[in-house]
């Protein structure tokens, strides 16, 4: 293995920067008023999301059962959740859009708030009220700030299936100010209007019933002056209704004994939408405001249902003014049970549409543009492989590389992320799951091998900025393989089209049926102005018979001379490639066996070849990854530390790194010249199957059987300026320590000792006063140092407490400690000693972000029993020391006594007299 001229600094440490987790699973959604943020379940748990950036938010406690529906307030300030333990709870929402790490609890909670399972909820359009439809046929208005139910409204014929309040505000209305009503839809086909008056009385009666839908009406919208209403159901039919006799009657004295028949609302229009509908909508005119009358004319709605489909419909004609949606023209697998609308939003604010698909995608369609502004993949499934892609790179020079992200799930289709917003486009084309990726030179053009025995070619649209409608389109067809097609690969070098642009020359495929093609790309228009047609069919050079089990892996060297590839016979095999394209009309290409690396003892899941250097990785089921030698195939260097089948393996910096990923859910980086791993990623529960390395190294994108995609971000740099800058700060608060020495300044010494964590200084500091002067008075050697004990607060006190107790532990310290032990606890009380731990765990609640609750003083006391009794023990045993040491004293004295009763004479001889 050749030795590079120059070594590049390792990269070490990588940082979990972001990641792609499920979003939505099923359930209710919802999306605040500016559509900044969106309400969805995963499971139980309840996130709020950054429509934005795609991030999470944060997520808000439940309790451990299904969201059987919730709702925000037009306000954006609360979120109304109720769950299948048929409870009620209201949370505020977060105004700030910072990720937050702990989950936000309910401010309120009630407990049963109704006796059968809650299908609907609406908030009213002041926030003030929250109707609540339940599978009994009961219809419950809260009061959200206080929590109490204001209305209680009977006689359904079954479960509630849609509610919405009728609330005008401006003076155009027909309908009396402050009057609110209620209009409510179930099973029975009916709908009903409640008058919501100011005495609150339960059991209260519809003052109107309609009928007219013969199945489950689904969606009900009222118009802002209160005077129309509009209703779909899965009769596949949308009725308009006029609310206005009702309305004018309202105001009548006639109406109060219910004797005029022209308080029935009249039906207006019956307009068949020929789908189910369950999701529908008024919306706003571009001449229409809040504050004046709406006309038949002027009524526009939108309808989501079975198709997929957002329609937007004229009233007054019944007509279908444009759909919303057409992007995604054909799922493979069930489609209309996949792709049909459970849910539609309409947000006036941003003249846009939210639709929510069973296939657990969320579409954000904007009225203006009419095209799909953003969509949010809710579950991703089994994540297979990944690559990354830069659809708006025209030259190598503008630097606009890895923008986006192609992700091939357990589906037909193919996931494609913005790297920077997490927007997201499905690629439809393969009938079955696809199973392989790989991308072009300059990262455009992408392939993708599937179970459905074919390769495709994608290319970007020509539109492809973040604010348009970017994708990627199927150019091109590879089909010939007899099995699942397992593994491709692109050249790596890009040859330049007729038109300039530079796009692939050929690609290999590797099946199940354990055979090789290579495929000729270079007739493929891959950058047409037109890619609405069907996609070319591309030619195939050669076929060979490579392997003897299925073929797992394929890579082509960096200078398109070499291919290798990895099987389950435990062997890889390297060919040398031969193509030959001097005029279109005869182009060739062919493999040529060179060698085969043997040395596992389980089937090769991956292999790579440096981007620099003659040297080939191969990742195995065997825990392993070996390093081979091109020239002689022989294995160079053997890399355990996995504790599962290795199953991808990237080069890091010119071949002197590798990254590994393997079933055992960790990413590990590995030290080449050393053979040793250096770091350990670990953010996964599952198989890491896919592996990506942005181009300039510094992105490590890891995919996972747990649905989640890390992006790991190299922060090696950073870390060593971090370092650097706290040892200067170390050398810096070190300096001023021995200045406050210097001067005496011992108030400033002792916290700066404890500032800078070091016990080893505060140790020496209180043994040099207890040294001045033995006969002092001060309880510590020095007034000064007694003064600073006494007024010494918060975590600096407790600090120094635990620091005590440390030297406590020691016979030779433990003279320093009683002496500060005895000045803390002569000049405090114990009162101030048990606030300074109180003091201690609300500052470090408020550092974490969490509030301080009355579990405070719980765990202030916990922590000052736990020191009581480490220091009780020693101090008893240094006090048993002292009493026997004082105890052999005496002796010494006894015998000293002794010596002076004895006589001696003259010469100094003892007097044996």
């Amino acid at each position: 293995m050749a030795v590079p001229t120059s070594r590049p600094k390792l990269r070490t440490t990588f940082k979990n920067a972001r990641k792609i987790s499920p979003l939505y699973t099923s359930g209710p959604v919802a999306v605040t008023s500016d559509g900044q943020k969106i309400v969805t379940c995963v499971g139980e748990e309840i996130l709020l999301t950054d429509v934005t950036s795609g991030a999470e938010i944060c997520r808000f406690l439940g309790d451990t059962q299904a969201i059987s529906s919730l709702c925000i307030t037009p306000s954006s300030s609360h979120l109304l959740v109720f769950t299948s333990s048929l409870s009620l709870r209201i949370f505020e929402l977060p105004k700030s859009i910072k990720p937050s790490s702990h989950s936000i609890s309910p401010v309120r909670v009630v407990a049963r708030a109704h006796d059968a399972p809650i299908h609907v909820c609406e908030s009213d359009p002041t926030s003030t009220y929250l109707a609540s439809g339940s599978a009994d046929g009961v219809v419950k208005v809260w009061d959200i700030l206080r929590g109490f139910i204001t209305h209680v409204f009977k006689g359904h014929g079954g479960v509630v299936s849609a509610l919405k309040f009728n609330y005008p505000q401006h003076s155009d209305s027909l309908r009396q100010q402050n009057s609110m009503q209620l209009v409510t839809a179930s099973v029975d086909t009916r709908i009903r209007i409640f008058e919501l008056s100011q005495n609150r009385i339960g059991g209260l009666k519809p003052i109107s019933v309609l009928e007219g839908h013969s199945s489950v009406p689904r969606g009900l919208d009222v118009s802002s002056d209160g005077r129309w209403l509009v209703s779909g159901g899965r009769d596949s039919v949308v009725l308009v209704w006029d609310l206005s006799p009702l309305s004018s009657a309202s105001t009548t004295e006639s109406s109060k004994k219910g004797k005029n028949k022209a308080s029935v609302p009249k039906l207006v229009k019956t307009l068949p939408i020929l789908e189910r509908v369950e999701a529908l909508g008024l919306l706003l005119s571009d001449e229409e405001s809040s504050s004046s009358a709406v006309g038949l004319n002027d009524l526009r709605f939108f309808t989501g249902g079975e198709s997929g489909l957002i329609k937007i419909w004229e009233a007054k004609e019944g007509t279908t003014l444009f759909s919303l949606g057409d992007e995604q023209t054909r799922i493979s697998d069930d489609s209309e049970e996949q792709r049909q609308i459970v849910q539609g939003i309409y947000l006036p604010q941003t003249s846009t549409v939210v639709s929510v698909h069973a296939d657990q995608n969320i579409l954000f369609h904007s009225l203006s543009t009419r095209q799909l502004s953003r969509q949010l993949i809710g579950f991703n499934d089994e994540i297979v492989d990944v690559t990354f892609l830069s659809p708006a790179l025209a030259s190598s020079s503008q630097g606009l590389r890895d923008t986006h992200l192609a992700l091939a799930t357990n589906s037909s289709l193919i996931r494609v992320y913005s790297s920077k917003t997490l927007d997201a486009r499905l690629l439809e084309g393969h009938t079955d799951i696809v199973l392989a990726l790989d991308h072009g030179a300059d990262g455009r053009v992408l392939a993708s091998g599937s179970k459905d025995r074919s390769a495709r070619i994608w290319a970007p649209n020509l539109s492809t900025d973040e604010d348009s409608d970017w994708g990627y389109h199927c150019v091109a067809i590879c089909e010939g393989h007899g099995e699942s097609v397992g593994a491709v690969a692109m050249s790596r070098k890009a040859s330049v089209d007729g038109n300039g642009t530079p796009s692939p020359a050929f690609m290999f495929t590797g099946s199940q049926d354990r055979t090789i093609k290579m495929w000729d790309l270079s007739e493929i228009d891959f950058y047409s102005q037109a890619h609405d047609g069907d996609p070319s069919r591309c030619k195939s050079l050669m076929t060979l018979k490579a392997h003897d089990k299925d073929i797992n892996s394929l890579d082509v060297a960096p200078n398109d001379r070499l291919l290798v590839s990895g099987s389950q016979d435990r062997t890889a095999k390297i060919y040398s490639i031969s193509y030959n394209n001097s005029s279109q009309k005869s182009v060739s290409g062919t493999i040529t066996l060179l060698g085969v690396c043997k040395g596992h003892k389980r089937g090769v899941w991956t292999v790579r070849f440096g981007k620099e250097e003659r040297v080939l990785a191969t990742g195995s089921g065997d825990k392993t990854v070996k390093l081979w030698n091109i020239d002689d195939f022989s294995c160079v260097k053997t890399f355990e530390g996995h504790t599962n089948s290795v199953l991808r393996v990237e080069f890091l910096n010119a071949g002197m790194q590798m990254v590994s990923s393997a079933s055992d859910g960790l990413v590990k980086i590995w030290n080449v010249r050393e053979e040793e791993c250096t770091a350990t990623l670990d953010n996964h529960e599952d198989k890491v199957w896919a592996l990506a390395i942005s181009a300039d190294e510094k992105t490590i994108i890891s995919g996972a059987a747990d649905s989640v995609v890390t992006f790991w971000e190299d922060c090696t740099e950073e870390q060593e300026q971090e370092k650097e800058l706290e040892r200067e700060e170390m050398v810096l608060k070190e300096q001023d320590y021995h200045n406050y020495l210097s001067l005496n300044d011992y108030r400033k010494a002792i916290q700066l000792a404890l500032a800078m964590q070091q016990p080893g200084r505060l140790l020496s500091l209180f043994r040099d006063i207890g040294s001045h002067d033995p006969e002092s008075l001060s309880l510590s050697g020095d007034p000064a140092v007694d003064e600073v004990l006494r007024t010494l607060s918060g975590s600096d006190l407790t600090r120094l407490l635990r620091y005590t107790r440390d030297w406590n532990a020691n016979a030779k310290t433990s003279e320093v400690a009683q002496r500060v032990l005895f000045a803390i606890f002569k000049l405090r009380t114990a009162e101030d000693v048990m606030k300074t731990f109180t003091d201690e765990v609300v500052e470090l609640s408020l550092v974490s972000g969490e509030l301080a609750d009355s579990s405070a003083n719980i765990k202030s006391g916990n922590a000052l029993k736990e020191l009581i009794d480490s220091l009780v023990p020693y101090t008893e045993r240094h006090l048993t020391r002292m009493d026997k040491l004082l105890q052999e004293s005496y002796t010494v004295d006894y015998i000293l006594g002794e010596m002076d009763n004895v006589m001696f004479d003259d010469d100094g001889d003892l007097d044996m007299s």
